[in-house]
């Protein structure tokens, strides 16, 4: 039993075993499916959720505090476009956030989404794009303190679940009728 304070040395090896590199492997296919499947149903989601929304209602909001429901796919379009569009995939993509939540000549529901729709297939695209070493490549971003691209792709699916959250909740208000403007 070594002493307190000493560790053993670490153990490398020149080339991984055969059974090492299929364990990467499947892993590797593992994240790369289960980011895509995750980013998929959350825009998925987002299209229900905004279907039954006039486009008076995706606009507005149904109190006076908060967002409409336009404004955080606004949002999270800015978001995927600049984390992983152009901080990743290098898309050249240039952020203008206050915008995404205070347009004052916002664009048409079907367009809004049909945008949102360009920046997750952007995302599926770079994730699809990822070798098992590019998740732990550097990643540097405005805002954001995720150290390595796998931390970062993961934050957005994070935030893009919570936005959701928000968006089913103003869904209900403006099905229930609720307007407490």
């Amino acid at each position: 039993m070594p002493d307190v304070g000493t560790t053993a040395p670490a153990v490398r090896r020149a080339k991984p075993g055969r059974g090492e590199v299929k364990i990467m492997l499947d892993l590797h296919s593992t994240v790369s499916s289960a980011l895509t499947e995750r980013y998929t149903a959350n825009a998925s989601r987002v299209h229900e959720l905004a279907t039954p929304l006039t486009s008076a209602q995706f606009w507005q909001k149904p109190f006076p505090f908060g967002n409409s429901f336009g404004h955080l796919v606004l949002h999270l379009t800015g978001n995927l476009n600049y984390y992983i569009g152009a901080q990743i995939a290098k898309t050249g993509y240039i952020r203008d956030r206050p915008r995404e939540f205070s347009d004052p000549n916002p664009p048409s529901k079907d367009e809004a989404l049909r945008r949102f729709d360009e920046a997750v297939a952007v995302v599926l695209e770079t994730i699809r794009a990822q070798s098992s070493e590019d998740w732990s490549a550097a990643y540097v971003g405005v805002g954001s303190d995720a150290g390595n691209r796998l931390t970062m792709v993961t934050q957005c699916a994070a935030h893009m679940q919570h936005h959701i959250g928000q968006m089913i909740y103003l869904n209900y208000q403006w099905q229930q009728g609720t307007n407490l403007r």
